[in-house]
């Protein structure tokens, strides 16, 4: 299973502030992912792909249309990142996102 976290590289926070607040916790350090370099697919690739169009209606999370289109939640990055929308919050009602399809093709565009 293609993870968006896949191929990214981790880094240990060192900073005082961290330090401290970890040390309260007993921890010794936190791993944490660096931001990915994720391009968006070019005209020429978009042309390859199959969009479906789905207009956002109440209730709709990013999650849901990844298991209904994709049969796997955790690909909800996928159509968020297509979209270029981060979050649900930045979607409204009665707008129309995206879903790219096929999803082995999009994942390769994002190179993950």
């Amino acid at each position: 299973m293609t993870s968006r976290f896949d191929g990214r590289r981790i880094g240990i926070n060192t900073t005082d502030r961290y330090r401290r607040i970890l040390a309260r916790k007993g921890i010794n350090n936190l791993e944490q992912y660096f931001t990915a370099d994720l391009q968006h697919p070019t005209v020429e690739e978009i042309k390859d792909l199959s969009l479906m169009s789905h207009i956002w209606k109440e209730g709709d999370r990013f999650f849901k249309l990844a298991h209904q289109y994709y049969g796997d939640a955790t690909m909800w990055w996928v159509i968020a990142w297509f979209n270029r929308t981060p979050t649900e919050s930045h979607v409204g009602l009665n707008d129309t996102i995206y879903i790219p399809q096929p999803l082995d093709l999009i994942l390769d565009y994002y190179n993950v």
